[in-house]
């Protein structure tokens, strides 16, 4: 029998070269055929495009991240139960363990936002989130502060790739004016959350106190854990990855949705592979935008240290537990209706600094509101105003990031983990500004917020004048070059 005839090595080389060359061929083709196409073409097929993205990939992250908050935030309603009597917490034993959340979340981000690049993003981000569920779930089997601490900091871990991560994802979808709203319909996920969780705690807090034998505050991380893993056992085989490797998406769509990215940087096409990780790292860090950004979610991201202790704060007005539980569900509901309401309104006006500034301002008046009288119906009012004030310039802040950040895509990753790091680490020492020996005011808490409101729209209108000097540089450089028409341009 006569032996196989070996290929050359070449030849394998040069037909990768010709299939790559021909990829780009018939990329370039198409969008050559785009760029002629009129307006009504345009707006016919980016409606028909984003109504197939909307329905493959909001549904699932919204409720993913939904489930995320529900497990980071049972905690404060399990506090309502007997947990702090359970485990033996004392001082401020309770908010150390709210804070190592934060230790595990911002180291393992980083790292999982360059792996992330690189792997499926719906294996990864689901894979994550079945593990957190279950360590969720396994928080009804501690027994003392030594072992909550040790499953809250491996939870904080667990959960670290799945936000940046999902706004990663999708900032590979959507083009800039398009993110904000939707990041608003992600992030009222955390209003749905509080919502949500306050109903399912009221529930188990009345109803299952020594079921089989356990604390109700066990029962409602068994539930809410377990109900996490599920999902996501579901979204795996559901949630896209990258346009150019979905299976909905016609050819002519695929290549549609890659052309729609790229006129956000100029033509840049949006290919995760173009540079490495460590380039991208040292990308990010060489821009000194990105320091601005970080400051500014930092700032948010403190002023929202009320949401770890927020059915203990409103407990102070001298309600019983379940009525306390009860009575946050109006507000997170109230909430959720901002946030939808003011992430759309900045999508549809294309504007961030303003919003983001005006919002900040509500929460400052919401915290003085509360430490500045001892009136329960003006105390109840205020705090609607403190989440309804800080929760929707989040949203805002991460689109107008992605934006400012477009191509290329490894470096954008980078940028949104780092923000989100930073941004994070506000909550490692903003999990102590409600210590129980300060309570019912809370006092030195509501100052401190109120001054980080502040601060943070004031940071919005810097940014705002910063960038608006760099689109007039862009404008004489255009002028210069005769360029007439625009290329990419920051939002304000």
């Amino acid at each position: 029998m006569e032996a196989p005839e070996k290929l050359d090595p070449s030849c394998h080389i040069e037909l990768s070269t010709a299939g790559l060359q021909g990829v780009d061929a018939e990329r370039q083709a198409m969008s050559v055929e785009f760029a002629s196409r009129d307006a009504d073409w345009h707006n016919a097929n980016t409606k028909k495009l984003l109504r197939k993205i909307d329905l493959h990939l909001l549904p699932w992250v919204v409720l993913m991240y939904l489930t995320n908050f529900l497990d980071r935030n049972a905690l404060a309603q399990a506090r309502l139960g007997t947990l702090e009597q359970d485990l033996g917490l004392k001082g401020t034993e309770y908010n150390t363990i709210t804070s190592i959340l934060f230790i595990g979340y911002i180291l393992l981000q980083l790292p999982s936002n360059l792996l992330l690049t690189r792997v499926r993003p719906s294996l990864y981000l689901c894979g994550t989130m079945a593990v957190w569920g279950m360590i969720s779930a396994l928080q009804s089997t501690t027994q003392s502060f030594v072992g909550e601490l040790i499953c809250r900091l491996f939870l904080g871990a667990a959960e670290a790739p799945f936000f940046s991560g999902c706004i990663f994802l999708m900032s590979s979808w959507y083009r800039a004016h398009e993110l904000a709203h939707r990041i608003g319909l992600l992030y009222a996920g955390v209003a749905l959350a509080n919502m949500f969780g306050g109903l399912i705690a009221a529930g188990v807090l009345s109803d299952m106190d020594g079921a089989r034998g356990l604390a109700a505050w066990r029962w409602l991380f068994i539930i809410e854990g377990s109900a996490t893993t599920a999902i996501a056992a579901v979204a795996v085989w559901i949630m896209p990855n990258y346009p150019s490797t979905t299976r909905w998406l016609s050819l002519e769509q695929r290549h549609y949705a890659e052309w729609r990215l790229a006129q956000d940087a100029a033509g840049e096409v949006d290919d995760r592979y173009a540079i490495s990780p460590i380039k991208a790292v040292k990308m990010a860090f060489k821009d000194w935008r990105l320091y601005m950004f970080m400051i500014m979610h930092h700032l948010n991201l403190l002023a929202q240290s009320f949401t770890y202790f927020f059915p203990t704060i409103v407990q102070s007005l001298g309600f019983p537990n379940i009525t306390t539980l009860l009575l946050t569900v109006p507000v997170w509901f109230a909430t959720f209706l901002v946030v939808l309401i003011v992430s759309y309104h900045s999508s549809r006006t294309n504007e961030r600094s303003m919003h983001i500034a005006a919002c900040m301002i509500v929460g400052a008046i919401g915290n003085i509101i509360v430490i500045s009288t001892g009136n329960t119906g003006a105390r109840m009012f205020a705090m609607y105003l403190i989440p309804i004030g800080v929760l929707p310039p989040f949203q805002i802040i991460l689109a107008w990031i992605t934006s400012s950040f477009s191509r290329p895509l490894a470096k954008r990753s980078v940028v949104v983990a780092i923000c989100g790091m930073f941004g994070n680490s506000a909550s490692i020492y903003g999990s102590y500004l409600y210590p129980s020996s300060q309570g019912p005011r809370y006092v030195p808490a509501g100052i401190t917020l109120a001054c980080v409101c502040t601060a943070c729209a004031g940071m919005a209108i810097i940014i705002r004048f910063v960038l608006k000097a760099e689109n007039r540089k862009l404008d004489e450089e255009d002028e210069r070059n005769g360029v007439v028409v625009k290329g990419f341009r920051y939002i304000l």
